[in-house]
């Protein structure tokens, strides 16, 4: 039940989505912040926010314990005791629940201060205080060394764009039923700024100014739908083809160094499928610029340098009963590194922008192809990636797109080799996964072509190849392959 609320939650915002746009139109027309609203929003409030996330915990607790009755919901003075006391371990929940649940959960918190007008910064450190009361308090199992990285750190991620999405949606000024509507929807996206506004009284409260703490930012919209093949070569195709939306917004002018807050520049991309077999959210990445020098900006050629905040999470499932592999499985909810950005200005009609990253990674996590242990068959680890794009395009009519990640995963902690699974305690394993180390590559190549005013017909095509050497066991090399061919449209102002 708890899973299905918040995947519902994320579908119902994900108009934004992820890439820096070859052909970009503006959706909206920039208007800058009133000084009004950003002085009348910038009141903390300590003992609002930490309440809140003492709320939300307890809330969770006692729906967990009292209506599904988890068994780990089962808590007392001497689990406490023995949580306080024992060293953080790594857990054995599903991907979607490790890798994507608790980022949004870590939202919430996140949330919680940057509605009671706290920064990136500060709202991290509410978001790591609510992910640690419910390590140590509110579960009867160890407390989890991913949970404790990937709930705060991609907390944030998720955390600063659906509060800057509900930024954009809220207006002090509407009355009656949009009033009501913009209310109700930028609650949906950021359920804890919306209970601030209730507690506050600015739910209701007409003002003379918007109190968009951000005005309107350049902000490009892209909504791309059609056909998918998963594994196009499988001769098995009654389930490796369906239907996918691509969702895409860049937030903020990625050639502008004026932003001088963390995420006044991101981008975010999701795919969501109805395929069978396969999960709804295949895809969701965010990555955001926390700090922008320029170093070289002239008439022909423009180079900045930052500092970005990345967040993926990649997701596929076996195609069909009788293929029992699984085409890829990687997310990093944890990552940070530097990224250039790079404008060739020389030419009015034809237009060449690339970009590169490379990035720590804190936390992220692989497909295994031997721990298979309660729903979890994914190595987790640390280690670095990079990523690489160039963009071509010729006025507002062609475009061709070309990417490149690499991910490269350690997982230092594995279980060790004369390990007997049938005697091991599957509630008290503390192992990263199989000892070892894993390359994954995936490449993507996306051609537009107009068709007429905004709508264009894209096509993509991707690759996943995943290199994993083991300790134990023989290395294991896959790829496969990711075909659509799409209707986008841009959304353009009037």
């Amino acid at each position: 039940m708890k899973k299905t609320i918040l995947i519902t939650i994320l579908l119902s915002v994900s108009f934004i989505g992820y890439s820096q746009h070859t052909i970009r139109y503006q959706s909206s027309r920039p208007i800058l912040p009133d000084s009004a609203d950003i002085e009348y929003y910038s009141k903390k409030n300590g003992l609002r926010a930490a309440s809140q996330i003492f709320t939300i915990n307890m809330g969770v607790w006692a729906f967990d314990r009292y209506i599904l009755k988890s068994d780990f919901a089962y808590i007392n003075i001497h689990t406490i005791k023995t949580n306080i006391k024992k060293r953080f371990v790594w857990d054995n929940d599903q991907m979607g629940t490790n890798m994507f649940l608790h980022p949004y959960h870590g939202n919430l918190y996140y949330n919680s201060a940057r509605s009671n007008s706290y920064n990136y910064w500060a709202s991290g450190l509410f978001a790591f205080g609510g992910s640690l009361m419910w390590e140590l308090f509110l579960e009867n199992e160890y407390p989890s060394a991913n949970d404790i990285i990937a709930t705060p750190i991609g907390g944030m991620a998720v955390g600063e764009v659906f509060y800057r999405a509900s930024d954009l949606i809220l207006d002090d000024r509407a009355r009656g039923s949009e009033r009501f509507g913009r209310e109700l929807a930028a609650f949906i996206i950021t359920p804890t700024r919306g209970i601030t506004r209730l507690m506050s009284g600015d739910m209701w409260r007409k003002r003379a100014t918007s109190g968009r703490q951000f005005g309107i930012p350049d902000v490009s919209i892209e909504i791309s739908s059609g056909a998918r093949a998963l594994e196009p070569k499988d001769p098995i195709i009654d389930k490796g083809v369906g239907f996918v939306t691509h969702l895409s917004v860049e937030y903020g002018d990625r050639f502008n160094d004026g932003g001088e807050k963390p995420f006044d520049y991101f981008t975010l991309e999701s795919s969501i499928g109805i395929q069978a077999s396969q999960p709804i959210l295949g895809q969701l990445n965010i990555m955001g610029r926390l700090w922008v020098n320029d170093i070289a900006e002239t008439k022909k050629n423009f180079l900045s340098m930052g500092v970005y905040q990345h967040l993926d999470y990649h997701d596929s499932d076996t195609i069909s009963d009788i293929s029992s592999k699984v085409p890829y499985r990687f997310s990093t909810p944890a990552s940070l590194g530097l990224g250039f950005i790079y404008q060739n200005r020389k030419w009015e009609k034809w237009h060449l922008n690339a970009y590169l990253h490379a990035n720590i990674v804190l936390l992220g996590a692989s497909l295994s192809d031997h721990y298979m242990v309660k729903g979890r068959n994914y190595n987790l680890g640390n280690g670095f990636s990079t990523k690489l794009g160039l963009n071509f395009s010729y006025k507002d009519k062609f475009s061709i797109s070309i990417s490149h990640k690499w991910y490269q995963l350690y997982t230092w902690k594995g279980y060790p080799q004369d390990i007997v699974w049938r005697d091991a305690n599957i509630e008290e394993l503390d192992y990263q996964g199989d000892k070892s180390q894993a390359s994954v590559h995936t490449a993507t190549l996306r051609i537009d072509l107009k068709l007429k005013n905004q709508l264009y017909l894209t096509g993509m095509y991707s690759t996943y190849s995943r290199d994993t050497n083991y300790d134990y066991f023989d290395d294991v090399y896959s790829l496969t392959s990711d075909a659509r061919l799409m209707l986008t449209y841009k959304f353009k102002s009037r």
